[in-house]
């Protein structure tokens, strides 16, 4: 349903504000929702449309997005398509990639990625990657997943990096090369900042411990690994916690390696102290 004006806007917020109003998992969206309803008076139709997306995509991530949020979010993304808005098309494909909004659907995500790319829009070029690297629509393709991380990463995209990293790690499409993964994995690191952390500092962190613990491109230091693997396993718990599910394997791969990790280090780091007749 289109939404052609602030009059339209202000009525589909109060109607979402009422669906709502009373389901206590959705605080994030009704603080947004509360938040902007009276700012049309104040800003613009369209600015007030775009904060909603930015408020109301992610808000409240541990639990299925509500129709209604849904519904509205839906029909503001197929307006901005419509003026042929990059961010739009990448927006609605994520909805449709992670199912939040009622319908997984790769096929449909991957159009609407394509069309944003074509627009310009770096974030679903690096969407287009993780399609083709998991062969969300069918077959695993790495030579467009690597050309698309590649794309995404020219553009400063960490997550498309680390990716490129992951072909050099496991020799996808390129030659198998350890230290040009790890170079890669290294370089993310160092472009990590307070932002960044929060969403890939997990991703980058995991794959350092692994390097160190299996002295995969670098030499092994296994107090080195734990340092890495114990900052991602406390981020992804964030994550987690977020309502990233896409983040439980990765936790459960950080929680087996600290495992493996720190028998190790009991059985080979440590110095014999039994001499020292402490039994505390």
């Amino acid at each position: 349903m289109r939404i052609e004006n602030g009059d339209v806007l202000q009525k589909r917020i109060d109607e979402v504000i009422e669906a709502i109003g009373d389901d206590e998992r959705y605080p994030e969206c009704l603080d947004v929702l509360d938040g902007l309803r009276d700012e049309l008076q104040y800003h613009g139709f369209e600015d007030v449309k775009e904060r909603l997306c930015y408020g109301l995509h992610d808000a409240d991530g541990a639990y299925p997005m509500h129709p209604e949020v849904a519904r509205l979010l839906i029909d503001i993304y197929e307006d901005g398509i419509e003026n042929e808005s990059g961010d739009a098309m990448c927006n609605l494909g994520s909805l449709y990639y992670t199912g939040r909004a009622g319908e997984q659907n790769y096929e449909k995500a991957a159009h609407y990625y394509h069309m944003a790319d074509l627009a310009g829009n770096r974030q679903a070029t690096e969407n287009l990657g993780y399609i083709y690297y998991y062969g969300r629509t069918g077959e695993k393709d790495y030579e467009k997943a690597f050309k698309y991380f590649v794309k995404g990463a020219l553009d400063g995209h960490l997550r498309s990096l680390y990716k490129v990293g992951d072909f050099y790690r496991n020799g996808y499409y390129v030659e198998k090369d350890p230290k040009e993964a790890f170079r890669i994995y290294d370089h993310c690191e160092d472009m990590l900042s307070n932002t960044s952390v929060p969403i890939v500092g997990a991703d980058i962190m995991m794959r350092l411990g692994d390097c160190y613990f299996e002295g995969f491109g670098v030499g092994k230091d296994l107090l080195v690994a734990h340092h890495y693997m114990s900052s991602a396993e406390n981020l992804f718990y964030k994550r987690l916690k977020e309502g990233d599910f896409y983040q439980k394997r990765n936790l459960e791969h950080v929680l087996e390696v600290l495992e493996k990790i720190r028998k190790e280090i009991r059985k080979t780091e440590l110095p014999d102290l039994s001499w020292s007749g402490y039994e505390g």
